[in-house]
């Protein structure tokens, strides 16, 4: 209790915390034993929306290939795979990961 004037205040936590052995929530299905990704089952996820699915296919395929790594959703969250994922470029230096 807080006491200023003839006001007094009390402060309450209003969430509890989430206790330490709560798993957070994964963004990303997890690779199968042999550190494969399912690049084709994630790329069709991910270009489902795309204008142009077949460039999108062949782009994303490329970088899971190459990252072993495809971002959950239909656009954005490209940062979840790193570095390999964000800085891949193509001839045009126009980002090749979707």
């Amino acid at each position: 209790v807080f006491k200023r004037g003839r006001e007094s205040k009390l402060i309450h936590n209003l969430q509890a915390p989430a206790p330490a052995s709560a798993p957070a929530p994964a963004l990303n299905p997890a690779p199968n034993p042999n550190g494969d990704v399912d690049c084709d089952g994630q790329c069709k996820k991910r270009c489902s929306l795309h204008s142009r699915q077949n460039v999108c296919l062949r782009a994303c395929g490329t970088c899971c290939v190459r990252c072993k790594c495809v971002p959950p959703g239909t656009f954005g969250n490209r940062e979840i795979c790193g570095k390999c994922y964000t800085d891949m470029t193509t001839h045009g230096n126009r980002t090749k990961c979707p």
